[in-house]
């Protein structure tokens, strides 16, 4: 079945303009919008909307910084959500079904705090991680990679200027980790330090930045009496990142968490049947309510 894509650009009030992409009939309500993680990477989930596109349309953006939003000044929480309200008033969606990945899933919460009215239902994929969670994620990736990859990461890191081949490999020790599979993970890093480019380091400082000193673990029973009443978790099982933090929040949030056995942050990849299943349930279920 082919689905009909559509592009387009968006001008928020700043005057800033937005690539974004829809995927299926863009006259269903309600609307699907995918979150993409980084902070600082352009989008990279068009491999996951055409799951779902045939059930609801699905919006995806470049996030201003990134990809095709280009765009230089401060980045804060409140500018970028308010970037995804100008962009559903754009698209002529009331309300829409978030499905947010890694970092994407604070942007969703931080959202739903600020605009619950206009989430539907709302899927937090990988994330989003509160309390001390990196303290097992460092721990965890150390025990994945060699002794010799762990000190040229270090290296790589501490460079005050790169190359495109260091930045490559930077970006190829740093994510090869995020998979339960470390040889085809070693592949989709590789892929992914060249295709999900250019990174804006100043907005993943800028917004990693305010999250510490805002941190969305403070506003939890907050999101908590906002949360639309169709939210759920969903989380591969070997993600270097702690699952037991995505118990925890699910037990503060009340939300069902489903794990993903033999995927890492990013589940679609190595196990993309099973987060079919998943993600068109969910959204059949948020289309039916």
């Amino acid at each position: 079945m082919t689905l009909m894509e559509t592009q387009g650009l968006v001008s928020m009030t700043d005057e800033t303009q937005l690539r974004w992409t829809a995927m299926g009939d863009t006259t269903r309500q309600p609307a699907v919008v995918m979150l993409h993680g980084g902070p600082g990477l352009p989008d990279y989930l068009g491999d996951v909307a055409p799951m779902v596109a045939d059930l609801v349309p699905v919006y995806r953006y470049d996030q201003r910084g990134t990809g095709q939003s280009p765009w230089r000044g401060h980045h804060s929480f409140a500018r970028h959500v308010d970037d995804l309200a100008e962009l559903l008033d754009s698209w002529d969606v009331p309300s829409a079904v978030l499905i947010g990945h890694s970092y994407g899933t604070d942007l969703a919460s931080r959202f739903c705090l600020a605009h619950s009215d206009r989430v539907a239902a709302m899927l937090l994929m990988c994330g989003p991680f509160v309390g001390d969670w990196r303290t097992g994620d460092r721990a965890e990736r150390d025990r994945r990679m060699s002794a010799a990859q762990q000190k040229r990461l270090r290296l790589l890191e501490e460079l005050p200027c790169r190359s495109e081949e260091q930045e490559v490999e930077l970006l190829t020790l740093a994510w090869f980790t995020d998979h339960a599979d470390p040889e085809r993970g070693w592949h989709w890093a590789a892929q992914g330090a060249r295709r999900r480019r250019p990174i804006n380091w100043a907005m993943n400082g800028e917004l990693g930045k305010e999250r510490r000193a805002d941190p969305l673990g403070d506003h939890l029973a907050e999101l908590r009496a906002c949360l639309p009443a169709r939210a759920e978790l969903l989380g591969g099982a070997d993600d270097p990142r702690p699952v037991s933090a995505l118990e925890t929040l699910a037990l503060r949030l009340d939300l069902p968490l489903t794990r993903i056995d033999g995927a890492g942050h990013e589940p679609w990849l190595e196990r993309p049947d099973a987060v079919r299943v998943h993600l068109r349930r969910f959204v059949q279920g948020a289309v039916d309510a």
